[in-house]
Order: structure tokens, then sequence, then C-alpha cells
């Protein structure tokens, strides 16, 4: 065996033996960073902090051969460490709206791959079963493209105490479905959610089948599956058709074929990450001329733009209203400390309701 080759197999040894107590340094680091996510309710992939890791790392490699097997190298490690992070949030609870097969249960379980979904039987009690801490999170639809905002997550959120930490965009996909032995010709009357229903009018009325509302799609597709009855056919997801044993009998019969609902990820603290570039805002302005163009020429005044402006119906208060506002940039700033101190002295109630990064479609 030559001096070399004893040489450069003392050296990987060395080497390796650094690596693995660095390995486990490392891992030991990934789970305090899934204890963060975990508080917060953040998803464990972070596809800009895993660039920025990347971009950063590889710089300090000069031998552009040699940068490219780092490249690899440090995603393959960044893929261990979601994993294993991803076997501790075994443990998380995912609070929904529904039933299994819900829009909502899937949202939540793209977000929370490995995540322990927790169904619950209307917005309102998945809300609070994270306020009772019965759930470490909710994911609850907040707008919708063609039927537009959700009110009752709008109000959840606005009269309570959890924080949007993620909004995800989730695109919808009507289908018709119907029992394995089922064919078109078969199906005499759906049944779905009122929205699916009118998303699918058109298609519904060409087909001259009847309609028959349920509480969401998923409740529809059980209903199908359940009944044995050829003629019934329910309006919901590829996804619950596999989760219930149904057929898709035609695909994509929705009448827009852009229709996406936005999903909101709320936990009781409001998380802040240098990822995150936009923020919620809530807030009711004082019964005076100008009270409300006077916050929004504040929030331009300090730099932000509006990418959301909508207003709701206070309940217990007729006539009057409170604002919903989604603005590029954070509010943990100096600029944002300001806006928020002459925001206050024209509005009544003042809420940060979240921070969060604009999500790609799950």
């Amino acid at each position: 065996m030559s001096d070399k080759l004893v040489e450069a197999r003392k050296i990987i040894n060395e080497v390796d033996s650094q690596m693995a107590q660095l390995f486990v340094k490392r891992m030991r680091a990934a789970e305090m960073v899934y204890e963060h996510k975990k508080e917060f309710g953040l998803p464990i992939l972070d596809p800009k902090r895993e660039a920025a890791v990347i971009e950063k790392n590889t710089a300090q490699i000069e031998d552009d051969v040699l940068k490219g097997y780092y490249i690899d190298y440090l995603r393959h490690l960044m893929s261990i460490s979601r994993a294993y992070q991803y076997r501790m949030q075994n443990g998380l609870k995912v609070a929904y709206s529904g039933v299994e097969g819900a829009f909502a249960h899937i949202a939540a379980g793209r977000i929370f791959p490995e995540s322990n979904r927790i169904s619950c039987r209307d917005f309102k009690a998945a809300y609070h079963s994270v306020v009772n801490g019965e759930c470490d999170v909710v994911v609850l639809p907040i707008e919708n493209s063609y039927a537009g905002e959700v009110g009752q997550t709008m109000d959840l959120i606005f009269s309570g105490s959890l924080f949007i930490n993620g909004i995800y965009e989730l695109e919808i996909h009507q289908n018709l479905l119907g029992a394995p032995e089922a064919k078109i010709e078969d199906i005499k009357k759906v049944t779905s959610h009122p929205q699916a229903l009118a998303q699918c009018h058109d298609y519904i009325t060409l087909k001259g089948f009847d309609a028959e509302e349920a509480s969401n799609t998923a409740v529809a597709a059980r209903l199908v599956a359940e009944s044995n009855d050829l003629s019934l056919g329910a309006i919901a997801s590829v996804e619950t058709a596999e989760i219930y044993g149904l057929k898709v009998l035609e695909a994509n019969i929705n009448k827009s074929g852009e229709n996406t609902t936005r999903f909101a990820v709320l936990s009781k603290v409001r998380a802040n990450s240098p990822t995150f570039t936009s923020s919620v805002l809530m807030f009711t302005v004082k019964h005076e001329v100008g009270s409300l163009a006077n916050a929004i020429n504040i929030i331009g005044k300090h730099g932000y733009n509006m990418t959301a402006l909508r207003s709701r119906p206070l309940k217990k208060h007729s006539w009057q209203y409170y604002f919903y506002i989604e603005i590029d940039g954070t509010i943990d700033t100096d600029n944002g400390a300001k806006m928020i101190d002459e925001l206050n002295k024209v509005c009544n109630r003042l809420k940060v309701a979240g921070t969060f990064a604009p999500q790609a479609e799950i």
C-alpha cells in the first residue's frame, strides 16, 4: 500500500470522525428549528431559507467542479434534516373544519405533510381547539377566487387571539364522482357544498342533473359511497374520490379554470422570520369624516403597499365595519412602529393579525 493512499485514508478517517460529531450537532440544531416552527405554526419546508444557505455556503468553495458536488451535498443534507423534522412533526396536531377529504383537510396535509390532522365540526370549533390547547395550529380558508372572502374565518381572526403565520393557495378542481360501477349516463342527481354547486352550475344544467346541498364536498362524497346508488353523484376533489373509493366520472367540471382558495395557518404566537415579507392589519376607525382615508394615507405615507383591502360588518354594531388589510412588508421596524403609533390615533381598535411569506400554490 502506497504512502499516498495511507495518508489519504488517514485524512478521510479524521474528517469523517469530525463530520460525525458535527452531523449530530447540526441535527440537534434542526431539533431547535423544528421546535420554533412548531411553536409558530410554520411549515418545515422553507425554500427561500434553503436557497440562501446554499448560496452562502457555496461561496466558500473556490473549485468550480467541487462547488457543484457541494451543492448536491447540501441539498441532500437539508433533505435529511427535513425528514428528521417531519418525524418529530408526527405529534403536531393540525385542526381543520370538515371531514377527511375536505379541501381544508387536503390543504392541511400539503402544508404539514406528516402531521396529525384533527377534524372539527366547523370553523369555530377548529379555531378554538388551538385557543384551548387541544391542537397546535389550525388551517382555515380565508378567501376563494370565485366566491370571495370567507366571512366566518375573518370574524374569528378579528375577534380572537390567534395570529396568522402563513397564507397558502390551493387550486380547486371540482370533479364529478360516482360509485365504482357508475357511468355518467347513470347520474340523475348530484350533491355537494353550495359553493361547489354554484361553481359547476353550467355543467349541472347542461347535464340536466338535480342538485342537492351538503355541508361540504367530502360529506357529499361519503354520502355517495354509503348510498350504493348509481344515480347519485358527488362534486368533489380527486383526493376525496380516492379516500371514499369513488370513481372520477368527469374531471375539472367547474365553470372557471381559475378557482383558488387561500388558506391561513394560525397559532397562538405571532411568528417573526427574515423570510416573512407581508403583514395583516385589522382595525376599526373612529366614526368621523375621512377616518378610513386617514388610515390608508398613513399606511401609504410609511411606504407600505396595500395588496388587499376588505370590510366586514361588526356583529354587535349595525352599519359599522372593521377592515382587513394585507401589506407588503413587516411592521417590526422603526418605520413600522411609527406607522402603528399613528394608526392608533385614528383607529378605535387596531390588531396586527400576523406576518407571513407569500407562497406559491400548495
